[in-house]
Parts: structure tokens; sequence; C-alpha cells
């Protein structure tokens, strides 16, 4: 079962949001003992504000729902698990050059593609790549696609799906201790692990052409996946028009309606050093913003098509560098080095250099605003 449910009964679900939706005061945050194995008195979010979805019949507060049903709705929208890789050139018999994926690169510079077709079937990928432990995460809710290291204070972590959501947002739990995690903040919420965050890494969502075109020996997330399905499906092709309307698939708090900005209006969230910046980037295009975070210059480069953004440390071998869209190309006013969306120099003076990538979350404003409150937005 998948989401995609979900909008066969988008009035349940509707109806639900106006019942029960952010009201004037927060509830206490009361637990309910051990629930399907997680300690639910360790939380810091109210049970009735998390709702697990059933995907035939509305979704039901985890205040109020029983342990059966909790514990078979576990994992109904099934995790990968150290999932097999196809060639680029295989992927491209099937994925169309405007698809989306979720793109990463390990530590040995090894580029993998998620496409979100897969990712909104499962929306858990759990790996090894390069030494180190990542979780592919994607909410096709918040079109949230994000790369996490599985690793907390020296605890490898691994996930699977609780089936239930907050603020419409997937809700994963880890498998070593059943705490419950809110995808986009990366943050347990439910369970032991409370208020501990994980950390994200530097990946970018966009098209399947655009990245292709960036890393040609990638490696493609397999269909052959033992599911049975073919991944053809766009699921939430119609998403973005529902929640400019007004309308949550799921119910979600006052957080999630900050109105700086549309709830479907697709932003990069950049971090640094406990820092953070919201950045607009569905009608970006072609573009470089020279900014400063936690005290340090950094850019947003910017692609026309997918969209597609990334952020980086504006410096190389202590040289601080600013740039600028120029003619289809990101060149640097210093060097007139010309750069690519990887942060890597292809030509110039500095041709070679590798700018360092910087931690970042794509997503729907909604889900990135709810996971941070008042979170600073980029203004030109």
């Amino acid at each position: 079962m998948t989401r995609h449910h979900l909008f066969a009964t988008a009035a349940i679900a509707l109806a639900t949001a106006i019942a029960c939706s952010g009201g004037a005061s927060e509830p206490d945050l009361i637990g309910r003992g051990l629930l399907g194995g997680t300690d639910t008195d360790k939380l810091s979010v109210p049970l009735e504000d998390v709702y697990v979805d059933t995907f035939v019949s509305g979704a039901i507060p985890l205040s109020e729902i029983d342990e059966v049903t909790l514990l078979a709705l576990r994992d109904a929208i099934p995790p990968i698990d150290n999932p097999p890789y196809d060639s680029a050139q295989a992927a491209g018999d099937w994925l169309d050059s405007d698809a989306l994926v979720l793109g990463y690169v390990d530590a040995d510079g090894q580029a993998y593609a998620y496409p979100t077709r897969i990712l909104d079937v499962h929306e858990i990928v759990n790996d090894e790549l390069g030494g180190r432990p990542i979780l592919i995460s994607y909410c096709p809710l918040c079109r949230s696609g994000i790369v996490y290291d599985r690793v907390l204070d020296g605890q490898e972590l691994s996930f699977g799906n609780t089936s239930a959501l907050y603020e419409s947002d997937l809700v994963m739990f880890d498998r070593e201790t059943l705490s419950y995690w809110f995808q986009v903040g990366g943050e347990a919420i439910v369970g032991d692990l409370t208020g501990a965050r994980l950390t994200p890494l530097p990946s970018i969502t966009t098209t399947w052409n655009q990245w292709l075109e960036l890393h040609p020996d990638t490696l493609v997330l397999s269909r052959n996946l033992g599911f049975g399905r073919t991944y053809e499906r766009d699921i939430t092709s119609s998403l973005e028009a529902f929640l400019n309307a007004g309308n949550f698939p799921f119910p979600v708090t006052d957080a999630a309606k900050d109105d700086r900005l549309e709830p479907a209006a697709l932003v990069l969230g950049v971090e640094h050093d406990d820092a953070r910046r919201a950045y607009a980037i569905g009608d970006l295009g072609d573009a470089a913003i020279n900014d400063t975070l936690a005290s340090e210059r950094i850019v947003v480069l910017s692609r026309e098509g997918g969209p597609a953004a990334a952020a980086f440390l504006a410096e190389v071998s202590g040289q601080q560098l600013t740039f600028e869209s120029r003619n289809g190309s990101f060149v640097d006013r210093e060097t007139d080095s010309e750069w690519s969306l990887t942060g890597t120099a292809i030509a110039g003076e500095l041709s070679g250099a590798q700018l360092e990538p910087l931690a970042v979350r794509t997503a729907f404003w909604f889900s990135y605003a709810s996971a941070f409150p008042g979170v600073e937005l980029y203004e030109p």
C-alpha cells in the first residue's frame, strides 16, 4: 500500500483535518506508556497530532489507536534495505529525462540516483555507501528528499515506516529503540531518543537528465526490488494545487501555516554550524545567490528545469569567491573560472577545485516551516 490511496479518500482526510488541526492552545504532552514497544511517555509533540494512516478508513491519532492496528500498519509502506543498483544506461531505458531523482555522492565520489517514482512507494532506503551508513528519506506529501547519516552518538540506526504522519509528513521509526522520527526535521518526537536529531548530508533533488549530465557514471536505485512493482506512476502530480488551495492531506499545526510562502513552494533549507536559512527555489531558475551563514560566505547555485539547487562554502584555499550565473554557466568574479552545479571548477584558473558542499533539505515550504518554526527565509 502506498500513500496514493490517500487521494482516493481525500474527503475523509480533509474532514479529519478540519476537525483536528491546530487550535488556539497546544494540548498537554500526555503519553500512553509502552505502545508497540515505544515509550510514549517520552515525547516532544502531542500524541493527538501524530496520525496513523490506515489507508482504507482515514487516519487515527496516535493517542487513540489500538496496539494491534498500530503493529499491523508498521512497514505497510515497505522500506528498502541494502538495495541493488543499476547502471545509468540500464536506468535510461525506463527513466524519462524529466523524472525526478534524489541525488547523493558518497565519500569516494560515486554518485547515486534515487528515482522519486520508487521513493513514492517505499519512502525509506537504508544503505551504507562510501563507508557511511546513510538514510535516504522521501515523503511524497511534502516532496521532501533528504539524506541523513544513520549514526547517532556512535550508534548505528536503521529505519522503518510507522505509517504515521506528523505535520502531514512521514514519521519513521528506528529499529533499535523504536523511537518515532519526524522526517523533514530529522528529529525523534516520541520514544527513548526524543529530542535527538539526525545529521543531514549534501544532496540534490533534480531531474534525471540534469543529474546524468552532472554525473554520467551514476548508479541508480534498481526497480528489481522484489516487490512486484513497475514504479511508473507519479502519485503526487496534482498535490501542489491541492496544498496551495489551503488543503492538507493530513492535519497540521499552525506552524505549518506560515504564509510567507505558499504551502507548496519548494525550498532548499541550508545548514551550517547550527545556523539555517530557507531559499525559495521553485521559480529561481539559473541563479547564484551569494550569502552569509554562520558568519561564513556561502553560495546557493540553482539550475532551471529541475528545479535543482545546492549550497556550498564560497571559498577555495582561503580565497573567498563571489558567483554569478552567466550564459548558462556559473562563474566566480575573482578568477573568472567556470563552475558546475556540483561545486566543481570545470574551466579557468581554478579548474579542478571543489567547493565544500553544505547539508541541505529540499521540501515544500509548509513542511520545512513546521520542522523549523520561524526559520529565516532568504530575501534578495
